[in-house]
């Protein structure tokens, strides 16, 4: 894929989603087995993931939420299944799918400040969170500014710069996060989207 343009560090795309909805599917999860992130040295506390697309054929809870940066086919899991507003809301994304997961940082948790790699539209693949809830004490930056992420909104950040985020309050701050291959339509929604 060429690469594509140069973007800011962070977009407000012009999608909505009703929070309500967002965290009515959530609590489906209530008690469900969350996999801890494997990148250990990049936290503290809890950050934990529930794989609802990966790489076809894994099965393994660890391959389902560290996808193999080659794999070229994804599917969805039997999570996703429990979860009709977050089916919708992906298929509202009308670009090629890579993993989808939700990811929750606990309370008192913390991720400390890395890059990743190839999660820019330069490098032709994008990271989009949708956050499901949150808290006042949540703070999540990008290039040492913060990004405010209302929940039911939709960003696309730029994770190859430094990025961190800490949640200071005394509930779980969970983003429906979506890898995916940038296309047109990406590209349209981010020019008509907002840097903030």
């Amino acid at each position: 894929m060429a690469p594509g343009p140069a973007v800011p560090d962070r977009v407000r795309l012009p999608l909505s989603f009703d929070p309500d909805s967002l965290k009515e599917d959530l609590d489906r999860f209530e008690g469900e087995q969350w996999v801890r992130h494997t990148a250990r040295q990049n936290y503290q506390g809890q950050w934990s993931i529930l794989p609802l697309r990966a790489a076809a054929g894994e099965t393994h809870p660890l391959r389902l939420v560290n996808v193999d940066p080659t794999a070229t086919h994804f599917a969805d899991t039997a999570w996703l299944d429990r979860a009709p507003y977050f089916r919708a809301a992906i298929e509202r994304f009308q670009c090629p799918l890579r993993n989808v997961r939700l990811m929750r940082l606990a309370a008192g948790s913390e991720i400390l400040s890395h890059s990743d790699l190839d999660l820019d539209v330069e490098s032709g693949r994008a990271r989009l969170h949708v956050p499901i809830t949150t808290n006042d004490k949540v703070e999540f930056r990008v290039n040492g500014r913060p990004v405010a992420l209302e929940p039911g909104s939709c960003w696309y950040l730029k994770l190859t710069d430094p990025h961190e985020a800490a949640n200071r309050g005394d509930t779980d701050r969970v983003h429906l996060v979506i890898d995916s291959e940038v296309n047109d339509w990406l590209l349209t929604m981010l020019a008509a989207g907002t840097a903030a």
